[in-house]
């Protein structure tokens, strides 16, 4: 091991679509809950349509520390079991948008904002609001407000979570603020929806690429990339962007219910 290779490390547990458990140094977290089996979801004059369910149900996968919710307003990142997960979590970090219509536990992490939580061996996980945009740029006001998260610490990887964005801009900005990220959870799969036409409204595979690179993340796992039908990109072309760019030795491409160590 490195001097600069963090002493803790990081398991993520992918559960499908934007779900993930982060486990580090004792902490448990989860990312963007969606426990719903396939199903449609009408959203205005638009439906989203989800194939597959989750590798584990709400009850198997037992408490957290924490969720990370990128945003709450569509349904393929919280759903109607992902809804009921969050009265049960003690603590929920998202957007101002998601505490005020979701109440409860729901805390907004501003962007830079930060905010801790006390780890077992008595150090704390720092979680850094980061910024993300949901589509091309001014197009907040139709896909609404959503965020990413930065976690650091003492001794702990430097760990990106991107959420929903698809702008490398962001990605940048975030790797100006934080220095190296270690490891990178990527929102990817190309969405797109008739709201936007031809625009991703998530990163397309060979944009994921590039920003492992801007990032200099030495671990990338896709999230966020299967099990709805408006992703235009899935796992074939993650492999082939990541190997195209030289980096195919740190894509950690999961498949559902499978974990990795980073």
């Amino acid at each position: 091991m490195s001097e600069s290779t963090p002493v803790t490390a990081l398991t993520v547990r992918y559960l499908g679509g934007p779900t993930a458990v982060l486990e580090i140094a004792g902490v448990r977290l989860l990312t963007d809950p969606t426990f719903d089996p396939p199903g449609d979801y009408p959203i205005g004059d638009r439906t989203l349509v989800k194939t597959a369910g989750p590798a584990l149900d709400a009850a198997t996968l037992g408490p957290v520390d924490a969720v990370l919710l990128s945003h709450d307003q569509h349904p393929d990142n919280l759903d109607r079991a992902g809804r009921a997960f969050l009265d049960g979590a003690p603590l929920v970090l998202s957007t101002a948008s998601a505490q005020a219509r979701l109440g409860g536990t729901v805390r907004a992490l501003a962007n830079w904002a930060e905010t801790t939580l006390p780890l077992p061996d008595g150090r704390t996980l720092r979680i850094t609001g980061v910024p993300a945009q949901h589509g091309p740029d001014g197009s907040e006001h139709l896909v609404g407000e959503v965020t990413g998260f930065l976690l650091s610490g003492e001794e702990l990887p430097t760990v990106y979570v991107s959420g929903d964005n698809a702008a490398l801009d962001v990605v940048r900005a975030v790797a100006e603020r934080a220095g190296t990220v270690d490891v990178a959870l990527l929102f990817a799969g190309g969405a797109r929806t008739p709201l936007l036409g031809d625009a991703y409204l998530t990163l397309p595979s060979d944009q994921a690429a590039e920003a492992a690179l801007i990032l200099g993340a030495r671990a990338v796992v896709p999230l966020h990339f299967e099990h709805w039908k408006h992703f235009t990109q899935g796992a074939g072309t993650l492999a082939a962007a990541f190997e195209r760019a030289g980096l195919a030795d740190r894509l950690h491409l999961l498949e559902p219910g499978g974990q990795t160590v980073v």
